[in-house]
């Protein structure tokens, strides 16, 4: 019961991470594509307010691995180092651009440096999740295979499906905080998006089953999880693609396509989860053999279970500060400041 408990935990931490974190690596990516130098800076600080929380899903994702699967967080990581180098290099990079984008207006080469580190850090978490299809080598527990033993034409496409993903959240988000011509832009840029990762999404289970880890559908229960998981992904996915286009300005407009994002992302990798569980990375490093002692875990599992409401109440408390459009500077030929921002944000 305890290892399942702790699963779960560690499940929400990464799906936690992945949506919030998701979205604002997104409209990073976004912006690269994005001439106008005043809708980049809009699109910047749209996230200036939310990222520091967003990526604490990520230490908590890394505390409860290791923590709760010691053999797991002590393999995974040198099997999958260089890319996850390249993440945390990146997400630094994007913190310090961010500030100092917001602190030294124009900053067009902070913005530049946002979109890039973005970018990286999106391929990077894709890459390393690629990783992990490919067979695990170990002797007496302890990581034996080489530095790019798993690095394979799988990790790539997953990367590129990931960042993807979260270009197409970033989009949604975008729309969800704007209006006027970018509202209309990012309308247009997100059925792209959202097209192309889909097909992407279909290429990784097709190809999957060619990689070490392939998936697992023999009994009948877990094949039905995994096909009405799927579906739902489908449709939600579906419903952002229809909903881009709309253009009112509020309503199901706006909240639809990052909402069916959000629940198309959470049940693909649910879907995975089903069809890999129990296997961690292959060939046999297993949940119940990565797992840590009983003890240990519930020790572990109460410092972990008070701070997640903490991170969550944050999460909460900084979108609905911030809810509504920011839309200082859009019309204008000045950038948007972070005091107009804050100031829109509050009047909506």
């Amino acid at each position: 019961m305890i290892t399942t408990l702790w699963l779960a935990v560690v499940l929400v931490c990464f799906l936690m991470y992945v949506v919030l974190d998701g979205y604002d690596l997104g409209v990073g990516v976004a912006t690269l594509f994005e001439r106008d130098a005043t809708h980049r800076r809009h699109m910047l600080e749209s996230v200036a307010r939310a990222w520091d929380g967003n990526e604490t899903w990520l230490i908590l994702l890394g505390v409860g691995l290791w923590a709760g699967f010691p053999l797991a967080f002590g393999t995974i990581l040198p099997h999958a180092y260089l890319p996850l180098i390249v993440v945390l290099f990146s997400l630094i990079t994007r913190g310090v651009s961010v500030e100092m984008a917001s602190q030294s207006p124009p900053g067009h080469r902070w913005t530049t440096a946002f979109g890039v580190a973005s970018l990286l850090a999106s391929f990077g978490q894709g890459f390393a999740l690629g990783t992990l299809t490919s067979a695990l080598h170990l002797r007496g527990g302890v990581f034996t295979g080489p530095a790019f033993g798993a690095f394979n034409w799988f990790c790539v496409l997953t990367g590129c499906t990931v960042t993807a993903a979260y270009t197409a959240l970033g989009y949604a988000y975008t729309k969800l905080k704007s209006s006027g011509r970018l509202r209309e832009t990012v309308a247009r840029r997100g059925v792209v998006a959202t097209a192309v990762a889909g097909g992407l999404v279909v290429a990784v289970l097709f190809a999957v089953n060619a990689t070490a880890a392939p998936l697992n559908l023999d009994s009948p229960g877990r094949a039905f999880a995994f096909g009405g998981l799927l579906l739902f992904a489908a449709a939600a996915g579906g419903t952002s693609l229809v909903t881009f286009p709309w253009k009112r300005q509020s309503g199901p407009a706006d909240t639809l396509p990052i909402g069916g994002l959000i629940v198309a992302t959470v049940s693909t990798f649910l879907a995975l989860g089903v069809a890999r569980y129990p296997v961690l990375v292959p060939p046999g490093l297993t949940v119940s053999s990565a797992v840590s002692p009983h003890d240990t875990m519930v020790f572990i599992l109460v410092g972990i279970g008070l701070n997640m409401p903490l991170v969550l109440g944050y999460n909460v408390f900084a979108h609905r500060a911030f809810a509504g459009k920011s839309d200082a500077g859009l019309h204008t030929d000045e950038p948007p400041t972070a005091e107009s921002l804050v100031v829109t944000g509050a009047q909506s």
